[in-house]
């Protein structure tokens, strides 16, 4: 956990851009010692061949095997250095030694070449050394060496002149880098200040000012999330707001009851208090369940929602007449008017049947005794409706009827407001379309329900 709380974008940053080019350094490092060498050796292998040549002058025809008349002075000044050990050995044609140093090695590939450059080991010391072939009256192989003292060092010089500057180099670019990135992420440094210092109720969105271009994305479905919550938070807080307000009222009727009905000593006036208890309770139950069943259809506060081929005609066919009892105890004409064909449309099917039941329960509500109720289904397009002999919403009041706790002045029938709410609720969902207008027969409304047409069953 620590690892990778320690892992930041700086480090990461950092790291991916020195380490390659530290690998880089390291790979211009190795191949510039090997260019050193070669360089170093080709300086000095001019001075190895013209001693070689210089050997081979004082080779004389013999009979049959040649001899070597080098003096001893001649010899010390041919082969004198500074710095190396310099040892040569002459073989005639038979490979026998002639002058020299016997132990000094052949290369270990043999060639064709009359003059052959190679590396070896005489006396554990490393060596560079030259063979030599010549040819005429008295053809020899003269082999001369000389140890790697001065050709390391003129290697090692040549290093340090190409190394140094690039270790500067390497150092300037490390702190411009950290610089650059130090710079490059203050802004993100500035965001996380702001984000930290603002308050926990403040879900405004968060400017994208001076921000890097790669963050916006970020910072978009940051902004995003943020006012998604700040709309379920508001749509909660309403919610709260509404039950608290609606549930008050209903509570406090209760408790009265409650109170009258504890006081009461006649038993039929105890009976009569406890009944009006009865009628309070049912009312507030309903309440309650409109409140959560609004909460739970909000598009914010709900899951996604799952459609599946509904057919909606024998769905309004079975509210309808599950409704019918709640209509005779009204007396009132509670018909349905649908089509042969089956109206086929995707849609959840619990929520179409409470879209319904609400319909029918506010036709219900607000038609006068002895009047009438007909729930119509059609195909093209797919659509249910709900006429009533109610009394005629004015125009300027039919959209605000759809509004949570909206309800008609001078209206006396018990209801909560919340009904058409619901309903609005719903059909959003379904991506349908609710309309209300007068009857066609001039008496009471229609509330109409469209459903897209044409949606995949």
């Amino acid at each position: 956990m620590m690892s990778a709380r320690s892992a930041t974008l700086r480090s990461k940053l950092l790291r991916w851009l020195l380490i390659p080019l530290s690998l880089l350094f390291l790979a211009d490092a190795v191949g510039s010692y090997y260019i050193a060498r070669h360089l170093s050796d080709r300086v000095y292998d001019g001075e190895l061949l013209e001693i070689a040549r210089e050997l081979t002058l004082h080779v004389k025809p013999n009979g049959p095997r040649p001899s070597f008349d080098l003096e001893k002075d001649a010899e010390r000044t041919l082969l004198l250095d500074q710095y190396d050990r310099v040892d040569y050995v002459v073989r005639g044609s038979d490979g026998e030694r002639i002058a020299g140093d016997a132990t000094l090695p052949p290369p270990t590939r043999a060639g064709a070449a009359a003059t052959m450059f190679y590396d070896s080991e005489l006396g554990g010391a490393p060596i560079r050394a030259v063979q030599l072939r010549t040819d005429g009256a008295a053809p020899v192989t003269v082999q001369v060496a000389e140890t790697r003292v001065k050709r390391q060092a003129l290697a090692n010089e040549i290093m340090v002149g190409v190394i140094l500057p690039q270790l500067l180099l390497i150092a300037i670019v490390g702190v411009v880098l950290w610089a650059g990135v130090a710079r490059g992420l203050a802004p993100l440094a500035r965001l996380q200040q702001a984000i930290a210092a603002r308050s926990h109720l403040d879900l405004s969105p968060v400017s994208v000012a001076d921000v890097p271009g790669e963050v916006h994305p970020l910072l978009s479905a940051v902004n995003d999330l943020m006012a998604r919550l700040d709309e379920i938070l508001r749509y909660q807080r309403r919610f709260i707001a509404d039950a608290a307000h609606q549930l008050r009222t209903p509570v406090a009727g209760l408790k009265a009851h409650v109170e009258l009905a504890l006081r009461e000593e006649d038993p039929a006036q105890a009976r009569q208090s406890i009944a009006h208890l009865y009628t309070g309770v049912e009312r507030m139950s309903r309440l309650v369940a409109q409140l959560l069943s609004l909460a739970r259809n909000e598009p914010t506060t709900m899951k996604q929602l799952e459609l599946a081929p509904v057919d909606l005609s024998k769905l309004a066919f079975d509210v309808t007449t599950a409704w019918v009892p709640e209509a005779y105890r009204k007396n009132i004409d509670l018909g349905f008017e649908g089509v042969e064909a089956h109206a086929m449309i995707r849609g959840d099917a619990t929520r179409l049947t409470e879209l319904i039941e609400n319909l029918l329960d506010n036709a219900i509500r607000y038609t006068r005794n002895d009047g009438r109720v007909t729930v119509r289904v059609t195909v093209h397009p797919p659509r249910v409706s709900v006429s009533d002999d109610g009394p005629v919403i004015p125009l300027e009041e039919r959209q605000r009827v759809f509004e949570r706790f909206h309800r008609l002045l001078g209206s006396h029938a018990d209801g909560s407001g919340l009904g058409l709410a619901i309903v609005q609720e719903i059909a959003k969902l379904h991506d349908a379309k609710i309309t209300l207008a007068e009857d066609a027969d001039g008496l009471g409304n229609t509330f109409t329900v469209t459903f897209p047409e044409g949606a995949p069953v």
